[in-house]
C-alpha cells in the first residue's frame, strides 16, 4: 500500500530505453506492473523512449512469450525493428511540431510502430515507419532524445505534465 501511495504522488513517469523484457521483469518482480498500468490508464502522463515506447504499447510484435506492457497507447510496436545493436544509427528527422528544425535522432536497436490507432497523433516517421507518437498524456519515441542536446521532446513532455499542451 505504501508503494502505491508513493507512485500516486508522481506527476509523470519517464520510461527509459534499455531492454523491454528486463523492464517488464523488473516491474513484475517489484509488483509495479498493475499499479503503473492503472495509473497510466487513468491519465498519468508518461513518456517512453525506445524500450519505453514498447512498454506503452497496447500490443507488441516480436516479444518473448508472455511479455507484458503497461499499455496506454493504441498502437502495435515491433521490438528491435531496426535490427540488432550493431545496426544502431543516427539521422536527422522531421518532427511534426511547431518548430521546423530537424531533430537529430539516435536509434539503438530501436522499435517502430506497426499500427497506430485513429486517436494516436503521429509526430515523426522515418522512411514511412512511425517513430514518435502522442496519445493524450502519453508520448513515445523509438529513438533516444536524451542522447542529444535537443530538448524539444523533453519540453513537450514537461508541458504535458504541467497540463499546458
Amino acid at each position: 500500500m505504501r508503494r502505491l501511495a508513493e507512485i500516486e504522488a508522481v506527476d509523470g513517469l519517464v520510461i527509459p530505453g534499455g531492454e523491454s523484457t528486463t523492464l517488464w521483469k523488473l516491474a513484475t518482480a517489484f509488483e509495479l506492473m498493475d499499479p503503473l498500468s492503472k495509473l497510466i490508464k487513468d491519465g498519468m502522463p508518461a513518456f517512453g523512449s525506445c524500450a519505453g515506447m514498447i512498454m506503452l504499447a497496447d500490443s507488441l510484435q516480436d516479444g518473448i512469450p508472455g511479455q507484458q506492457t503497461f499499455g496506454g497507447i493504441d498502437m502495435t510496436v515491433r521490438r528491435n525493428a531496426f535490427g540488432r545493436q550493431v545496426d544502431s544509427f543516427e539521422r536527422d528527422i522531421a518532427l511534426r511540431t511547431d518548430d521546423q528544425e530537424p531533430f537529430h535522432a539516435v536509434f539503438i536497436r530501436a522499435p517502430w510502430v506497426e499500427r497506430a490507432g485513429p486517436d494516436v497523433d503521429v509526430l515523426a516517421e522515418d522512411n514511412g515507419r512511425i517513430i514518435a507518437v502522442r496519445h493524450g498524456a502519453l508520448l513515445a519515441t523509438a529513438f533516444h532524445p536524451e542522447l542529444t542536446p535537443d530538448r524539444r521532446i523533453h519540453r513537450l513532455f514537461t508541458q504535458i505534465v504541467k497540463g499546458s499542451s
